[in-house]
């Protein structure tokens, strides 16, 4: 790589960099990608079963977590999932659409990551990879980056390194110490779309580890209805990764087992079959081993006719809100993404670029910006590479 010098570096070939790169080469940039890793998109290949769920239809604002909730707004709608999916399907890639408007690969994520590279590839886009970066400075409106074998150069530098979470696959904090040094504000991380770990008294629903039910799950407002799962260390499954990204140490997650179970039903349920037992609806509505545990610990012993409607009210109330206090979640280790990061304050919601910090941008989950679980941060990634990339 003889030349050293480009209107654009961007550090980091995941899908956010790939996306801003072949977007600012499209626009005659010449532009350079730096990834740590020995090849690009590694965390693409893994993701949704290594079928990539590479969107959803319903990306709306609303559905993603900031400092800042109307961050994202600009970006999300100046690219869309349906622009994102008229470049899959111009390609030929087939895909399907599962539950909640995630949409994957029919085939394998592998085809997404050779999209991006086959884009930067069109766009003349020069990506160097398994290079460590050694410093980053800033002089005299240009930016320096230097790697083990050489320094380039550039007038527009783009963090684009993700978070720390998924540290296995080469996942670090580095974009936070890179803002740090150019004074740029961090809000504090933490691992999100994550499992929930559980202690004291609730440590015998380790007995249930493997067991999954849908339910509603609660957090403070935030309120998600699709399965739970009992591990052998807590609490996972869709609707829990979901609620975890809204939850802090101290507060309760609210469980509803039965979602869709009308109010009064266990006294109707009294009055239909009156022998019933709470055990015997509780094991016909919900796996048997979650129904026992459940029956146990409302102890409510006997036929339901030997019940009153009062304490059968109080049993359908805690069943329709069980709460559970975690002590804990499972880290970044087993997060799929990260809550908090780059301050939203500190970038222009249009551009990406930080404000303080002329042609510095930063993108992707770097920024404090979090989607739900289901495709959304995919197109964080997207838009917000596609923002910088017509910037840069």
């Amino acid at each position: 790589m003889p030349d050293p010098s480009f209107d654009v570096i961007v550090l980091g070939a995941g899908a956010a960099g790939l996306m801003c790169a072949a977007e600012a080469g499209k626009r005659g940039r010449r532009v350079l990608v730096i990834e740590r890793a020995e090849k690009p998109g590694k965390k693409i290949l893994i993701s949704g079963g290594g079928r990539c769920n590479f969107t959803n239809i319903h990306a709306a604002p609303e559905r993603f977590i900031s400092a800042n909730p109307h961050f994202a707004k600009s970006a999300l709608n100046r690219y869309t999932p349906h622009d994102f999916l008229a470049l899959v399907e111009a390609r030929g890639i087939a895909w399907h659409e599962k539950t909640l408007g995630q949409l994957f690969c029919d085939g394998s994520a592998r085809q997404i990551v050779d999209l991006l590279l086959d884009e930067c590839a069109k766009a003349g886009v020069v990506i160097a990879c398994g290079a460590d970066i050694a410093r980053v400075g800033h002089a005299g409106g240009r930016f320096t980056v230097a790697t083990a074998s050489q320094t380039f150069e550039a007038a527009s530098l783009v963090i684009a390194t993700g978070g720390p979470s998924i540290p296995k696959m080469g996942a670090t904090g580095y974009a936070y110490a890179l803002a740090r040094q150019f004074g740029l504000k961090v809000v504090e991380p933490r691992p999100a779309l994550v499992p929930l770990t559980l202690g004291g008294e609730h440590v015998l629903f380790r007995e249930l580890s493997g067991v999954a039910t849908p339910v509603e799950a609660r957090c403070g407002s935030a309120a998600f209805r699709e399965a739970a799962l009992f591990t052998h260390r807590g609490l996972s499954g869709p609707a829990i990764l979901q609620v975890s990204s809204y939850w802090r140490p101290g507060t309760p997650v609210g469980i509803d087992f039965l979602p869709d179970e009308p109010p009064g039903w266990l006294v109707a349920a009294k009055q239909v079959n009156p022998r019933a037992t709470l055990r015997s609806v509780l094991r016909f509505a919900l796996p048997q081993r979650l129904g026992d545990a459940l029956a146990d610990r409302l102890a409510i012993e006997g036929a339901l006719a030997n019940a009153t409607d009062a304490a059968l009210a109080g049993a359908e109330a805690r069943l329709a809100d069980w709460h559970f206090m975690p002590n804990g979640t499972e880290g970044f280790a087993k997060a799929e993404v990260t809550v908090g990061g780059i301050s939203t304050a500190e970038l222009s919601s249009k551009t990406m670029e930080a404000r303080r910090v002329p042609g510095l941008y930063a993108i992707g989950e770097a920024v404090d910006v979090t989607g739900w679980l289901g495709g959304y941060n995919f197109q964080w990634a997207w838009a917000s590479g596609w923002a910088a990339g017509q910037a840069v």
